[in-house]
């Protein structure tokens, strides 16, 4: 899938990497061009295919997108939910939807992710130890 440049799948994984270099909570980017069931559903289905309910503390988060459906999602486990403020998702969304609406999908993947990042930060710090249980790298769907 030719969605992003090889420059900006770099820039997008080093930002998860740097993201979770402060926590012990996991970030990940799943993308697909379509969006075959509601956006939230969907979302869910790759945060329990990509194994993010797996999580020692419950404390992933993942970033979904369709690009040809313009529908993105972010959604935590319930670790991180417990904690974050309650409209810190949707200020996140607006965050990066106002790079999205400058054609700049890249920048505002990496603006989701250094805000959930921080917020990990805050309530899920690093622990000497700590294991990075998922990959950083962007996940690419099947849009089925």
């Amino acid at each position: 899938m030719s969605i992003f440049s090889e420059k900006e799948q770099q820039l997008i994984s080093e930002a998860v990497e740097s993201a979770e270099r402060y926590t012990s909570g996991e970030i990940r980017i799943c993308v697909e061009k379509t969006c075959s069931e509601p956006v939230l559903d969907r979302a869910a289905n790759y945060f329990h295919k990509l194994g993010m309910d797996k999580t020692a503390q419950r404390n992933g988060v993942l970033i979904y997108i369709a690009t040809n459906d313009h529908q993105f999602a972010i959604i935590g486990d319930a670790g991180i939910n417990k904690q974050v403020p309650h409209d810190f998702w949707d200020s996140t969304k607006e965050a990066m939807l106002s790079h999205f609406k400058n054609g700049e999908l890249a920048s505002g993947i990496i603006t989701g992710v250094r805000l959930a990042g921080k917020q990990l930060q805050t309530y899920f710090p690093y622990v000497d130890g700590d294991v990075n249980e998922l990959p950083n790298e962007i996940s690419y769907g099947d849009g089925k």
